[in-house]
């Protein structure tokens, strides 16, 4: 059992309180700043809307905050009650004719630099703007000079937006203090800290975690899902032993900061119907080799296991010698019902990221994205995916081609199946037609990915935390990254694959009960008059069962995969990725 938290016993029935509108105000903001700036350039105009969006938004505050930051403000609130539902709806479509990027065109699903933003904060990440502006200013880089333009306003507006936050703690410290003398003091020692990070970097936990916290609320704001914190043990590691040091902090006080901001989450849940699924990673090796589990790992996981909601996603980096009372701390979280940490192979991950070209120091870095996706903290574009429906192959291969529901010619002609004298004639129309598929794929891929100019498409907050961005004055999706894009090809139905050739090889082939005529009919009748035959195939090897017939076809499949999609780039040069999926 996880220990008892007193503020999440405090916050969770404030949390819980569902919204007072359905009203969401962001689009309407950032027509405020689009209707300000029509004649500027795109890009700038862009930073502007995020300037209104973070400025104008209701910064809500919770009784018992200790980090502040909720995406309650959001909605409509106090004056916004106001604005006619015709005026928002106005402001909505105006915001909408600018057009935003979406997860297949590289959006959301990424995990910003939070380690070099702690150290530089606010203010020093606006100065290193101001210099790389000036320096592409004298090199006659126009972009550069414009792109960085876009990103000072966007990270000033951000200062301002913190700055706002400080202001409305501060007046809520002062509604309750009458009857919560306590929670009024820890919001003004929480406004305190607002004012502080606006123009210097933080020094203890409490105020790393804060400033982490309120950025990404900044891009959920933007309309951003699946941000993820990285290896945020890492990173909030020096604070904690420095705090701890100096006395002011210990386990159980950084446990209840760490809850009072990660419950949060939940308000997606409750507001939008929906989880967010921001990622955090724990543990995992470092490059010189050594283990990367330490003291705020053990902080994070308790603190997952005692909210027991289903965000924020966290991903355990298991590698050899991770310490025994860690792993089995996990265990418990997961058997809690929880299902989570997600243990994560570094074994296994970190050679495939090495093969893949990343720098040694890069690949042991790595975190996850969205649901278990690997990434290069702060520096790739965020992730994409999509869903490649293996299954659907073998039934073309079983059909010269020819879609069984439709009869429309889906893939190429490999031969009438009646034709097939071996497992070794199946597998190569079986392969040709998956070489087809990912080919299809892939195009339709990047048609719609790279049907959006990143000149138009710009994304000024979200770049100002991606190395190089500032450096090169180039946005994230236009060469500002250190690495392109990668996209996730999830390749569906490994154990539906493996159960399914294991079938034909045992049933057709091996015992020679039936004929390839026999069963493409059965499968065009749905089995309807063939029961003896789904019977044997279903009594055939399965998947999974430690079974050679079986387990040979898994094999293939994630091999074969990774060979036909390999050869496949993104458009900015990045790797198409497999990622096999049991069906």
């Amino acid at each position: 059992m996880m220990e008892q938290s007193l503020i999440l016993e405090k916050l969770r029935p404030e949390v819980s309180e569902p919204g007072k509108s359905g009203r969401v105000m962001t689009g309407y903001y950032r027509y405020l700043g689009y209707r300000d700036h029509y004649d500027e350039p795109n890009r700038i105009a862009r930073a502007f809307a995020i300037r209104s969006m973070f400025l104008n938004t209701y910064k809500h505050i919770y009784d018992h905050d200790l980090i502040i930051g909720s995406v309650r403000g959001f909605f409509t609130a106090g004056d916004d009650f106001n604005i006619s539902d015709q005026d928002v709806n106005c402001g909505n479509n105006v915001a909408a004719s600018y057009g935003d990027r979406s997860f297949p065109t590289n959006s959301d699903h990424a995990a910003p630099d939070y380690a070099v933003f702690l150290k530089e904060g606010i203010a020093g990440t606006i100065e290193r703007i101001e210099l790389s502006q000036k320096k592409a200013a004298e090199r006659g880089d126009g972009t550069g000079v414009e792109t960085l333009k876009a990103m000072h306003i966007a990270m000033c507006a951000f200062r301002d937006y913190v700055l706002l936050y400080a202001a409305e703690a501060e007046k809520h410290a002062d509604a309750i203090s009458g009857r919560d003398p306590e929670a009024a003091d820890e919001l003004r020692i929480a406004a305190g800290i607002l004012r502080k990070l606006s123009h210097s970097v933080p020094e203890t936990f409490r105020e790393a975690l804060q400033l982490i916290w309120l950025v990404y609320i900044a891009f959920c704001m933007e309309g951003r899902y699946a941000m993820a914190f990285g290896r945020l043990d890492k990173f909030l590691e020096p604070y904690y032993e420095r705090d701890k040091a100096a006395g002011i902090i210990d386990y159980d006080s950084a446990r209840e900061l760490m809850i009072a901001a990660l419950y949060k989450i939940r308000e997606r849940r409750i507001l939008f119907g929906a989880d967010d699924v921001s990622n955090i990673a724990i543990g995992g090796l470092n490059a010189d080799g050594s283990g990367g589990i330490n003291e705020v790992s053990y902080i994070i996981l308790d603190a997952v296991g005692t909210m027991q909601i289903p965000g924020p996603n966290l991903s355990l980096r298991y590698y050899e010698g991770i310490p025994d009372d860690f792993m089995d701390k996990a265990l418990q979280v997961v058997g809690t019902g929880l299902g989570y940490p997600a243990m994560m192979n570094d074994m296994a991950n970190i050679p495939s990221l090495l093969r893949h070209g990343y720098a040694r120091e890069d690949a042991f870095d790595y975190c996850m994205v969205g649901c278990i996706e690997n990434f290069i903290q702060g520096k790739q574009p965020p992730w994409s995916d999509g869903r490649y429906n293996t299954p659907k192959y073998l039934e073309l291969a079983l059909n010269n081609g020819v879609d069984m529901l439709s009869g429309a010619q889906r893939g190429p002609e490999t031969g009438n199946p009646e034709d097939f004298k071996s497992m070794d004639d199946l597998m190569a129309a079986l392969e040709t037609q998956m070489r087809y598929g990912a080919s299809e794929y892939v195009v339709g891929f990047n048609n719609v990915n790279d049907g959006l100019n990143p000149a138009r498409y710009n994304q000024a907050f979200l770049s100002c935390f991606f190395e190089d961005c500032i450096g090169r004055g180039r946005d994230i999706n236009e060469g500002g990254a250190l690495y392109p894009s990668v996209h996730g090809a999830a390749v569906m139905g490994i154990g539906t694959m493996a159960d399914s050739l294991a079938a034909v090889e045992t049933v057709i082939f091996t015992d020679k009960k039936y004929d390839m005529k026999t069963l493409v009919d059965a499968l065009k009748a749905d089995y309807e008059g063939y029961d003896e035959l789904r019977a044997a195939l279903f009594a055939a090897p399965k998947y999974g069962n430690d079974n050679e017939v079986a387990d040979k076809y898994a094999e293939w499949f994630v091999s074969f995969q990774n060979e036909i999609f390999s050869k496949h780039r993104t458009r900015d040069g990045g790797a198409f990725t497999s990622e096999s999926h049991r069906t």
